[in-house]
């Protein structure tokens, strides 16, 4: 994995920021969850483990291209389970298998537009010094919760080899009525510290894998980011090589 983008990005179609990050994995079998993969890819592995993540963050000054901020309705929080991807090129990603994000517009474009699946709830991020909490529901009948508090003290880290499979990510991979495609992005290497989960109650990945990792087994990583910005390129279609 390399912790610097490996491409530059001539054609730009999103601007965002990302602030207070909280990863949050589990390590599972690739059996467990290959069949949420779209057509040519697979999961992406580490020492035979692949993962499921659970992302919280703050999504600040979200823009078209070149063109300014969205004044409203660039700034909310957004919450995401996520897997990780490599397709038949070698380019490593992740799929979503849930976005949730409190802002409805931008729910009903993402899924429109790029056949992500995007929930809308109602979610905040509140901070205290060195504690981080975050709150989701899914704004549907019996719609999945998380809520997480966590500690943010721990020292800074130098990224190691499972820190950098998890977040040295450039692009995403996602399924639409067409095939597959790849979108790469661009932004400066993690800046990581150690966090401590005071409290995760989740249902979000159970929901979105049917595993109930949150409640049956400890994370393998938490980590936390003060975050950065980011660029996204133009989509690609995933070809067989």
């Amino acid at each position: 994995m390399s912790r610097t983008a490996p491409r530059s990005l001539p054609d730009l179609s999103f601007r965002q920021d990302w602030k207070d990050l909280l990863f949050v994995h589990w390590a599972v079998t690739p059996e467990a969850v290959a069949g949420f993969f779209p057509q040519g890819t697979r999961p992406d592995t580490s020492e035979g483990r692949t993962f499921v993540g659970l992302v919280f963050f703050e999504m600040r000054d979200l823009a078209f291209a070149r063109g300014p901020a969205l004044p409203v309705l660039g700034r909310f929080p957004e919450i995401n389970v996520r897997l990780y991807s490599v397709d038949g090129h070698g380019r490593r990603g992740v799929v979503f298998l849930s976005l949730d994000c409190p802002r409805l517009l931008p729910v009903l474009a993402a899924r429109a537009a790029y056949r992500l699946p995007y929930h809308w709830a109602s979610a905040r991020r509140r901070r205290f010094d060195d504690r981080l909490l975050y709150t989701v529901r899914r704004r549907c009948p019996g719609g999945p919760r998380s809520r997480v508090w966590a500690d943010l003290a721990g020292e800074g880290r130098n990224p190691d080899a499972l820190d950098d499979f998890l977040t040295a990510r450039w692009g995403l991979h996602a399924a639409t009525r067409d095939g597959t495609y790849y979108w790469p992005l661009w932004h400066a290497p993690w800046r990581l510290r150690e966090a401590e989960l005071l409290s995760l109650d989740d249902e979000l990945v159970a929901a979105a894998t049917g595993l109930p990792l949150a409640l049956s087994s400890r994370p393998v990583s938490v980590l936390y980011s003060p975050g950065l910005h980011v660029r996204f390129g133009a989509r690609v279609p995933v070809h067989s090589p």
